[in-house]
């Protein structure tokens, strides 16, 4: 478990949600010349089965080809500080200069913002978004009612496939909060967050045999507006 910036204590995640999406994007204007090569994308497509495809603002991200221009080897928790809808709401507001790539409900629904291919402004710290995959979870630092065995289960399906995607190890090295993250002044995922039972059941996971591929959203879930 990370702790906290000492340099300033307490902050607050909500207000960095609405208010830090820049320093989320720091040196995002350095990334606006290069321009990744073509890809076969199809709308709505997801990386995760079952994932809600909800698209981020382009403003959001930066269109990449990873792992081939920048390898994948970590996976940052955060938490969102406010509930499921928020997190879709903001990270679909081009203003607010962050999103991460996927977002997990209490009950363990997920929906993706971000193609694996793409950097997300998630981190903070540019050389951890090329590098990392952001995955925010609804709730609350300091509400440990906030981590339900469905949202527990469901996010460390969610980071076993990314490892067996890109082949690094589900350890502590590999899985960071975003606490953690050098430079970042946020909190999350806090200190109700378990790790041990969170690594544990991504081992587990990686224990059984590969889900099959994910599918591509319908088309009624493509770029789905947050609930009001």
């Amino acid at each position: 478990m990370g702790k906290k910036d000492p340099g300033r204590p307490g902050i607050s995640r909500r207000r960095a949600l609405w208010l830090g999406g820049g320093v989320a994007a720091a040196g995002a204007m350095a990334y606006g010349a290069r321009r990744a090569p073509d890809q076969d994308r199809r709308d709505g497509e997801v990386d995760h089965r079952g994932a809600q495809w909800v698209e981020a603002s382009p403003a959001n991200l930066r269109r990449a080809h990873r792992p081939a221009d920048y390898p994948i080897d970590r996976v940052v928790i955060h938490v969102v500080q406010g509930g499921f809808p928020v997190a879709l709401q903001v990270f679909q507001d081009p203003s607010h200069g962050a999103a991460a790539h996927y977002v997990v409900r209490k009950d363990g629904h997920v929906a993706q913002l971000v193609r694996e291919l793409d950097v997300a402004y998630h981190a903070g710290n540019r050389r951890y978004n090329e590098r990392s995959i952001g995955i925010e979870h609804e709730g609350y630092v300091d509400r440990p009612e906030s981590f339900t065995p469905a949202m527990y289960a469901s996010s460390a399906r969610l980071t076993a496939g990314i490892c067996r995607r890109y082949g690094f190890p589900a350890d502590r090295e590999h899985l960071v909060g975003h606490t953690e993250v050098p430079g970042t002044d946020h909190t999350d995922p806090g200190p109700h967050w378990d790790w041990d039972r969170y690594i544990g059941l991504v081992r587990e996971e990686l224990r059984r045999a590969p889900s099959p591929s994910p599918r591509t959203s319908r088309p009624g879930e493509v770029r789905q507006k947050p609930p009001s």
